[in-house]
C-alpha cells in the first residue's frame, strides 16, 4: 500500500511538473509568435505596397499598348482608303480610254493545258481555229529526194513533233523537240482588191519553245508566235535535213512531180 501511495505521488507530481513545462513553453511561443507578428505586419505592408506600385504600372502599360493599337489601326485604316481612291481613278481614266485595235500576231497560247493520250499538250487552239476548205499539203524532201505527199487540210491544227503517241504529223529527228511546233488554220480578216473587208482561213506555223527552233525559208522564227505560211514556202525542223514545201491543191507543182502522191486517206509519216 505504501509503495502504491509512493508511486501515485510520483506520478502526480510528474504530471504536475510536465503542465508546468508546457505552459512555459506555450509561453515562449507565444511570446515569439507576437514578436514575429509585430515584425512580419511591417513586411506584409511593405509587399502590398510594391504589389499596388507594380499594378499600376502594369496598367499604365496596358493602356499605352492599347492606345498604340488604335493608332496603328487607324493609320493602316486611312492607307486603305488612300489606296481603294487611287484604284478607282485609276479603273475610270481606263473606263474613259476607247481601246485601241491590235493587229498584230500575239500568238499568245490559252492559259489551260489539255490532255491527250495520258499526256498534257503544250498547245491549245485559238478561238478563230477552223478547218479549211482549201486542200492543203505537205511535200517533203529529204536530201532532194522525194517524199509521200501529206494531206493537211482535214484538221483545224497538226501537232509536229518527235512524240508519236501525240503528233500528227511525226518528225523523228534527235535535234526536234517531242512537241515541236503547230501548222494552224486560223480565221483572219484580209481585204478585198476593192478595199472591201473579208475574211478567210489561212495556215499558220508556230513554234512550241522547241530547243533547236522551227525554221521558215531559212530563217528561224520566234517561238510562241504565229507566222502565216504562203504557197511555196519551206519549212524545217531542228537540224534535221528534211525540208516541207506548202503547197495546195491548185498549185502549179511541176517543180515536184517527182513526189508519189499517195491516195487522199490522210496523212503520211
Amino acid at each position: 500500500m505504501k509503495d502504491e501511495r509512493r508511486n501515485r505521488e510520483r506520478t502526480d507530481t510528474q504530471h504536475k511538473r510536465e503542465r508546468n513545462g508546457y505552459r512555459e513553453q506555450s509561453g515562449n511561443m507565444d511570446s515569439h509568435y507576437e514578436r514575429g507578428t509585430s515584425s512580419g505586419g511591417r513586411g506584409r505592408k511593405g509587399d502590398a505596397q510594391n504589389f499596388r506600385e507594380q499594378r499600376e504600372d502594369r496598367e499604365y502599360y496596358d493602356d499605352q499598348r492599347r492606345r498604340n493599337r488604335r493608332k496603328a489601326e487607324l493609320r493602316n485604316d486611312g492607307e486603305n482608303q488612300n489606296s481603294d481612291k487611287s484604284h478607282e481613278k485609276a479603273n475610270k481614266g481606263k473606263e474613259g480610254e476607247k481601246e485601241k485595235p491590235n493587229f498584230q500576231l500575239s500568238g499568245a497560247l490559252v492559259e489551260d493545258t489539255n490532255t491527250f493520250r495520258g499526256v498534257v499538250i503544250k498547245y491549245n487552239e485559238p478561238p478563230e481555229s477552223r478547218i479549211p476548205k482549201k486542200r492543203w499539203r505537205l511535200y517533203p524532201f529529204k536530201n532532194d529526194t522525194p517524199l509521200p505527199v501529206m494531206y493537211i487540210h482535214r484538221q483545224s491544227a497538226y501537232l509536229l513533233g518527235r512524240q508519236r503517241k501525240i503528233a500528227d504529223i511525226p518528225i523523228d529527228h534527235p535535234s526536234c523537240s517531242k512537241q515541236h511546233a503547230v501548222l494552224q488554220y486560223r480565221l483572219v480578216e484580209y481585204t478585198r482588191a476593192d478595199g472591201a473587208a473579208g475574211r478567210r482561213v489561212k495556215p499558220y506555223i508556230i513554234d512550241l519553245g522547241s530547243a533547236n527552233g522551227t525554221f521558215l525559208n531559212n530563217q528561224r522564227v520566234e517561238p510562241q508566235r504565229f507566222y502565216e505560211l504562203k504557197e511555196k514556202d519551206v519549212l524545217k525542223f531542228g537540224f534535221s535535213s528534211r525540208e516541207y514545201v506548202v503547197l495546195h491543191e491548185s498549185s502549179d507543182t511541176s517543180e515536184v512531180d517527182g513526189a508519189d502522191e499517195e491516195d487522199d486517206e490522210g496523212i503520211d509519216s
